[in-house]
């Protein structure tokens, strides 16, 4: 799923090569996304000396440079524009001559993305990481070799090296990604004018957002998704729910659908696909394909395997405890590692190795990592799902409680979704929290927070919420765990 956070400073751009190689640093890090940058300030903020290596040129990963920054960046320009074609005249505003601009639209994206990145920059000079911009590989486990993007070697020593190289999309056998007909998340991102009709393949997270973005624009979208339900690993109730609204949007879904082959037709594209469970044959047209099957962990041209790192058979590098490798003094975070592709995680995972690097208790509770789809309305999740509750035997308590019902969401005119809290039915203690509905991926920092303290569902509902906010529909789906609402 695309998302994170950026701590923008001024325009400040000064970089620094480290002009004494000869020195070790204390830690390098190969990989200047969310988990790598942070890692690499954390640690020089703790006193270590640190270096960077990205190949891009610029800072931040796939999430800021073509992933989880300019995705929301479009998708918050085509809400605006779908809220002001379909909402405003009812709310009693009058737009004349409405029209999107497209040009403009890439050209905004374009200089959001390229502040975020100058501010990373900053923030490297500030805190004296030094930043080579280049490939970098191992030349042993405590020699990085730099390949410059100015054409120049290096080779740099270091006492420790963290590997957080990201992710890449994964292809589709038969469909290979040119980026013009056939794309990825990063083609779809830069198409040079609104397609008239968009297939996208697989109907998860990254695959419903940008559905989104194009389905406001005016584009025929159809969604095509091998499993029962979209976005598959989030509460079921809720992708159900979820699925309803964006059909009801305009969004066309082949749920239960497997894609049989596809052609590149240069000026437009063909997908065969047929149901799971049998049936007959479809051949969709489009002007593009969006891919959006997963993403595969990105290791190649390290030369990790060459000093005894590990790969499972999924291409994941395999760490054990404190993220070590079974390499001595390399470590790995993020993508590249087990668990959910989410820049906040790499992020915190980041923080975690620096603190160990400096003799601190590093930690990641990975039952408290939120995620959040930024479509309208969003969804937000954090902990157990009610099915993963159910397989493991736990007995559970549930509440909800619909926008409907909460007195912000009806005069923002926001009313579709609801949140639902799980809780352990001796204890009361919050399991899991799921919200589709207006603003959920702010909301759910509560609930988190909740988790990571243990706290119960009674706890968050005798917390005092604003009035009118969105924050009460939390509170009140505790109280509906807990014992009963009040506004319903």
């Amino acid at each position: 799923m695309f998302k994170t956070r950026y701590l923008i400073t001024n325009q400040f751009t000064h970089f620094q090569r480290s002009s004494f190689s000869s020195q070790p640093f204390d830690l390098v890090v190969i990989g200047g996304g969310p988990g790598g940058y942070v890692a690499a300030i954390k640690a020089a903020q703790l006193g270590l000396k640190t270096a960077c290596v990205e190949k891009r040129g610029t800072l931040g990963g796939t999430c800021l440079n073509v992933g989880c920054i300019p995705s929301k960046a479009l998708l918050n320009i085509s809400h605006k524009y779908e809220d002001a074609h379909k909402n405003f005249k009812g709310l009693g505003i009058k737009v004349d001559n409405l029209g999107v601009d497209w040009a403009q639209v890439q050209k905004k994206k374009g200089d959001i993305v390229g502040s975020l990145t100058k501010g990373i920059e900053g923030l490297f000079a500030k805190n004296k990481v030094s930043y080579y911009k280049g490939w970098g590989k191992f030349a042993s486990k405590n020699e990085i070799a730099i390949d410059l993007n100015d054409g120049k070697k290096e080779t740099i020593t270091t006492k420790n090296t963290l590997i957080a190289t990201g992710s890449e999309p994964t292809p589709f056998p038969g469909l290979d990604f040119d980026e013009k007909v056939v794309i990825s998340s990063t083609g779809a991102l830069a198409l040079q004018q609104i397609p008239k009709k968009l297939v996208v393949i697989g109907g998860g997270v990254i695959g419903v957002e940008m559905a989104s973005v194009y389905q406001r624009l005016g584009t025929e979208v159809t969604v095509v998704e091998y499993l029962d339900n979209i976005c598959g690993a989030i509460d079921l109730e809720v992708s159900k729910a979820f699925q309803k609204i964006l059909t009801k949007q305009g969004i066309k879904f082949l749920i239960g659908h497997k894609v049989l082959g596809g052609k590149n037709l240069g000026n437009g594209a063909e997908v065969t696909i047929e149901p799971v469970k049998g049936g007959d044959k479809i051949t969709l047209t489009a002007d593009h394909v969006l891919v959006s099957t997963g993403r595969r962990p990105y290791t190649q041209g390290l030369n990790a395997e060459s000093i005894g790192v590990k790969l499972d058979n999924r291409g994941r590098i395999q760490i054990g405890h404190n993220f070590t490798t079974g390499v001595d003094g390399v470590y790995a975070i993020g993508d590249v590692v087990e668990g959910p592709m989410l820049a906040h995680k790499a992020e915190e995972e980041g923080i975690a190795v620096a603190e160990i690097l400096t003799g601190k208790v590093g930690h990641v509770n990975y039952d408290a990592i939120p995620g959040v789809i930024y479509t309208n309305p969003e969804v937000a999740t954090v902990g157990k799902t009610e099915e993963e509750l159910k397989k493991a035997g736990v007995q559970y308590a549930k509440g909800s409680f619909p926008f409907l019902a909460n007195s912000r969401a009806k005069a923002n005119d926001e009313i579709e979704g609801f949140i639902k809290v799980l809780t352990d039915k001796k204890t009361d203690k919050l399991l899991g929290v799921h919200i589709v509905g207006p603003n959920a991926g702010e909301m759910i920092a509560e609930a988190v927070l909740g988790i990571e303290y243990g706290a119960a569902s009674e706890d968050l509902a005798r917390t005092c919420h604003a009035h009118p906010t969105l924050s009460e529909a939390l509170k009140e789906a505790c109280m509906s765990a807990h014992f009963k609402p009040i506004h319903m």
